[in-house]
């Protein structure tokens, strides 16, 4: 998936980005995401350098699973006279992905102000089948700031590390590295708009597929006119309603100088920030948009938009060759979808679409009364849309691997596309042929990288001129046509070697940016399609909102470039803390971003401040005395002295550099207003050294509720005794109401809050300005009442560790079950507790917790082990980050108990019935394979009783191992290959002295990247062969044995394979020349191979069951 990173703070929008942020910062050194909008490609490549320098760089890192450090550089190679490096995270840079960066290997030492710019690729090689290999690419401008780039999320580790995967083969891991490097081009002076005309769109997250097709629909402006002519309010939100967003949308693009915002659009769809980033498939994020809008326009002036642009016509028909009979079904297309693989052109992919299939033989059809007949199946069009969408079949379902692969062969499309040549060969014969079905390109979407991920842009030519542009996310380039159309059919390119050090051949490398999707528009609808839209098609409501739009940004500009002249004062008063202190706040006074700030000039004098003050509030200037805030070295911050007289004749700039140590553009003050008899305000008294200001809050155990009160001013001689009368009558209390003091010291990293000796001089409690005293009535214990947090202290540790969690159910990772409110403290005993009781469960230990991975938003792979951590804090703590989810299931037996065993998933093959059961067993660790093999007898059929069962390890459809029944099970894996048992056959047990046993595999050949490839497929199994046997009298047995039918069995072949290589055999060969005598490990290296293919149905049970990668389907959901 690509990822955005965000811009440098100097250059960031108002817009929040979704992406989590890397906090990693060792020497300097942080990698980041790689951005989706490919910087200066296409300005570069507008200019274009002769053979710009480029070079393959292999890496192979051998021991890798048993590496220990947290990231590894490759050794430096050269390009373009540029030193570079691979730098990769082994375990993952703060994600459960192998994390890979291209480093400028001496950036350290480059001159101030360098810059370079190169096109990348990088892969990691999967060395049992090439095809499979993950490969990335995406280019960058490098400088001192961004030295490195790359991907956070290169690959899962998951995959990685799994060994039937094939990337890790005997612990070696091989990356490869290939760097073009071109001439450098200032990327962030380039301007889209005063270049091209054109804007881009800002990239969410892995939303360029979705920019690609927004550009694309924008750019047909009969579709962007209906879009606005659809009836939407100024009462309307975008972020609710589908067309306003769309509207607004569209209108940002034809008006605004700046790239524009999806975020509403995508909220429209009812998205979370999930879905922005899943990287989904366009076609159907096209299908489902259409649907959606249809389903919007209906009753509207603009109904029926999408059928009237997009859809066509096409007829399926099946015709019987002997009889006059014909079947045929109208249906009706918004897209064509094409075949790529095995296809040269669009032409090629259309006479495949219309291929005249024969029912015949076996095959025959139906026809009613006719009975089975030979017959003539097709498809023929009559008619097609005047915008054609052409979705080309550049992903496929690879049956042998069980997985998607990319088709990245060349695959050409024309400038002008004719579908009535050949005398209308495409065309039924309802057809209308007064139509001239002549098509001109108008779009190429281009997918850049593989099937698990990669980046998504355009090639548009707006008016169908020559001119063709590029739409990148943010950024628009002209283009010409051979860039749009040539270097877009895929295929395979030779770049030349220029460092010979590295590899002397010249090497051929996979274009992996090619076309997926083609547009094209009917020559003879070009002035209905392409036609002008004016101020007059955009509704009032939707111009006046964008105006408004457009001057709140002008006016956040103009503040952030007059934001030197400026200081932000921030006025705290005791309304504020009454109003925070118990609601948003427990401890402090004040949460300075809630109240009153003022914007001031910074030459402004103070006094004149003080002006603006007795206007906001209403209290005149000689009745305001202004304290300065302080920060403690115990991370407090309180009102820590008033402004003399003095410094209130200073400027506001000069003031908040008396105030700020550190450079910040705030003044944070405390306005003391007195108030008299008659509550109105009244001048400050007189402040003494002897004088302490102090605020207080009050504490009610019975409603666990803190709040605050006021302030008084107090001598350092005097002692608390003095102001209790005071103090209750401020809390409304009888007078000689027995009251308790409490001084709030502290709060972080724990709460210090300490009982005042009411005897004892304010002095001697070290009491100063600032400083907060809470009370309550004297303790509740002595008056027999029961209260959760009976005195102050205890309240404010309740309140600092208080933590709500959300517990959702394992195998439900996306909803809220419940939430309970817990403290940070809890131990892992207090919360499974507190999780059972919610579940009205007896037994606690038969909860199990599972941590929440933040980046991923997912359940991380392992749960906490059984009392495996100390506090609730830290089973919420991801890295730098805090989460407030954790999965809970329950267990049939108790953790502690599954702890002490180990399960393990056996894939039981019965002896005479073709069906395979998965059972789950779980013993003592201490266990072995024998005591496996005596527990499945318990709970299988076997087919007679004194059958004798065996263990293996299947990888891969090879068995790689019988395991001895002494052998030990803690060490077994299950997670990544399969665990089989089965009965020994008879014929094993009574070998003969020259008799051999040999694994035998089904496989096919697999001719992808002009490489022969072996392909296993299929259960193999042992098979015992005597001296002198031939294949002739193998294959009796064979076929008995697999009971496969003689017609089937007549076209298989049987080769001897080793080391992948088969020697194919003839029925007169010996079959046990071709093996060793002795057995050497490696011996699945060797075996008996039958080549047929694969017909059999995939199996429905799963090797490792932990494996859930999935991609969602894209929903709208409004």
């Amino acid at each position: 998936m690509t990822v955005m990173t965000p811009a440098p703070i100097d250059q960031q929008e108002e817009e929040e980005m979704l992406v989590p942020h890397s906090d990693l910062a060792e020497n300097n050194h942080q990698p980041m995401d790689v951005v989706t909008q490919p910087e200066t490609a296409s300005t570069v490549e507008n200019q274009p350098v002769e053979d710009p320098p480029s070079s393959r760089f292999t890496w192979r890192i051998d021991n890798f699973f048993r590496l220990n450090t947290k990231k590894l550089y490759s050794e430096i190679f050269s390009v373009g006279s540029y030193k570079w490096r691979v730098l990769i995270f082994p375990k993952g840079n703060n994600v459960e992905h192998l994390s890979m960066y291209l480093d400028v290997a001496d950036s350290a030492s480059l001159p101030y102000g360098w810059s370079r710019y190169a096109q990348f690729s990088l892969c990691v090689l999967n060395q049992i089948h090439n095809k499979y290999s993950v490969r990335k690419d995406t280019q960058h401008q490098f400088n001192a700031r961004e030295s490195d780039w790359g991907f956070t999320s290169f690959m899962p580790l998951s995959e990685l590390y799994d060994p039937s995967r094939g990337y890790l083969l005997n612990d070696t891991l091989i990356i490869e590295a290939e760097v073009l490097v071109r001439r450098v081009v200032d990327y962030w002076t380039y301007d889209s708009k005063k270049e091209t005309g054109y804007v881009g769109l800002k990239n969410q997250g892995a939303t360029c597929y979705m920019n690609s097709l927004l550009q694309t629909l924008f750019h047909i402006p009969y579709f962007r006119k209906a879009v606005y002519h659809m009836p939407t309010t100024e009462n309307d939100l975008p972020s609710a309603s589908i067309p306003l967003a769309l509207q607004s949308l569209f209108y940002k693009l034809q008006c605004s100088d700046n790239s524009v915002a999806t975020k509403e659009l995508t909220k429209s769809f009812g998205w979370d920030t999930y879905d922005s980033f899943m990287q989904h498939d366009v076609q159907e994020l096209n299908r489902v948009l259409s649907e959606k809008l249809e389903d919007k326009m209906k009753g509207t002036v603009v109904e029926g938009t999408i059928q009237k642009l997009f859809e066509g016509h096409h007829m399926n028909y099946i015709e019987c060759i002997n009889v006059d009979y014909k079947s045929t079904r109208k249906e009706s297309f918004y897209d064509l979808q094409l075949d790529v693989k095995g296809c040269r052109d669009v032409y090629a992919s259309f006479d495949k679409y219309v291929e005249v299939e024969r029912l015949e033989g076996d095959n025959k059809y139906h026809a009613e009364q006719y009975e089975l007949q030979d017959a003539k199946k097709g498809v023929l069009f009559i008619d097609f849309p005047p915008v054609l969408q052409l979705q080309l079949k550049r992903f496929e379902y690879d049956f042998m691997r069980d997985t998607m692969v990319k088709i990245n062969d060349r695959y050409e499309f024309p400038l002008q596309l004719d579908l009535d040549r050949e005398n209308g060969k495409y065309l039924s014969p309802d057809a209308d042929r007064s139509v001239r079905n002549l098509y001109m390109l108008h779009s190429v979407l281009v997918h850049s990288g593989g099937v698990h991920g990669g980046h998504y842009y355009a090639f548009i030519r707006p008016t169908l001129g020559d001119q063709w542009y590029k739409f990148d996310d943010e950024r628009v380039t002209k283009e010409d046509v051979k860039r749009a159309l040539e270097e877009q059919y895929g295929g395979e390119e030779e770049l030349p070697q220029t460092n010979p050090g590295f590899n002397n051949t010249p090497f051929k490398f996979t274009k992996y940016s090619n076309a997926y999707m083609l547009v094209y528009i009917r020559e003879s609808d070009k002035d209905k399609i392409i036609c002008n839209v004016d101020e007059k098609d955009i509704a009032e409501h939707l111009r006046e909102r964008l105006k408004k739009e457009q001057e709140e940004k002008e006016y956040k500009k103009k503040e952030k470039a007059e934001a030197h002249l400026y200081t932000i004062i921030k006025v705290a008063r005791d309304e504020d803390l009454a109003e925070q202190i118990g609601r948003d706040i427990y401890f402090d006074l004040a949460d300075h971003e809630k109240v009153r700030s003022f914007r001031i000039q910074k030459q402004m004098p103070f006094n004149l401040f003080k002006e603006e003050v007795a206007r906001e509030f209403g209290i005149p200037v000689q009745f305001q005395r202004f304290w300065l805030w302080a920060k403690r070295q115990n991370h407090t911050y309180r009102p820590n002295r008033p402004l003399t007289p003095m410094e209130e004749t200073q400027s506001v700039g000069q003031l908040r550099e008396v105030s700020n140590k550190v450079h910040n553009a705030e003044l944070k003050l405390f306005l003391e207003v007195e108030h008299g008899p008659n509550l109105g305000a009244v001048a400050p008294p007189d402040k003494t050294k002897d004088d302490i200001l102090l605020f207080f809050k009050l504490y009610d155990p019975a409603k666990e509720e803190l709040r605050y009160v006021g302030r008084l001013f107090v001598k350092g001689a005097g002692k608390a005794v003095e102001i209790l009368t005071k103090l209750n009558e401020m809390a409304g209390y009888a007078l000689d109401e027995d009251i308790e003091l409490y001084e709030e010291i502290k709060f972080e990293p724990s709460v210090m809050c300490e009982s005042i000796d009411r005897q004892s001089t304010f002095r001697v409690c070290q009491l100063e300005d600032g400083d907060i005293i809470c009370f309550q009535k004297s303790s509740p214990v002595e008056r027999g009442e029961q209260f959760r947090y009976p005195d102050v202290p205890s309240f404010l540790d309740y309140v600092h560790n208080r933590q709500v969690v959300h517990f959702r159910a394992l195998d439900k990772p996306k909803e809220d079950d419940f939430r309970l409110e817990m403290s940070k403290l809890y131990t892992y005993d207090d919360v499974v507790e507190r999780v059972a009781l919610q579940l009205g469960l007896d037994d606690p230990s038969k909860i199990r917790l599972t941590p929440h991975n933040c980046y991923s938003q997912q359940p991380k792979p392992q749960p906490i082990k059984y009392r495996g951590v100390e506090r609730l804090s830290d089973m919420l703590v991801h890295y730098n980050q805090t989460s407030d989810i954790l999965y809970y299931e329950v267990l049939d037996i108790p953790l502690p108990e599954l702890q002490g065993l180990k399960t393990l998933k056996v894939a039981f093959h019965h002896a005479t019935e073709d069906e395979v059961v998965v059972h789950t067993t779980r013993l003592p660790k201490l266990s072995t394979v024998g005591d496996v093999i005596n527990d499945l007898k318990t709970k299988v059929e076997l087919s007679h009783p004194n059958a004798e069962l065996r263990l293996l390890e299947v990888f891969y459809h090879k068995i790689y191992k019988v395991f001895p029944p002494t052998e030990k099970i803690e060490n077994i894996n299950d997670q990544y290959w399969t665990l089989r048992a089965e009965e020994i056959p008879e014929e094993e047990k009574n070998l003969g002295p020259h008799d051999r046993l040999i694994h035998v595999y089904h496989f096919t050949k697999d001719t992808a990247q002009n490489q022969m490839q072996i392909q296993n497929f299929g259960e193999p199994f042992f098979l015992v062969i005597h001296e002198g046997e031939t294949l002739a009298e193998i294959k009796v047995r064979l076929q008995k044995k697999l009971q496969v039918p003689d017609e089937e069995f007549a076209k298989w072949k049987f080769a001897f394979l080793s080391l992948g290589r088969p020697e194919y055999l003839q029925d007169s060969d010996i079959v046990s020349n071709r093996f060793q005598r002795r057995d050497v490990y490696g011996a699945w290296e060797q075996y008996l191979g039958l080549e047929h293919s694969d017909s059999s149905p995939k199996r429905a049970y799963a090797a490792n069951q932990n494996r859930h990668t999935f991609e969602k389907p894209v929903k709208i959901y409004n």
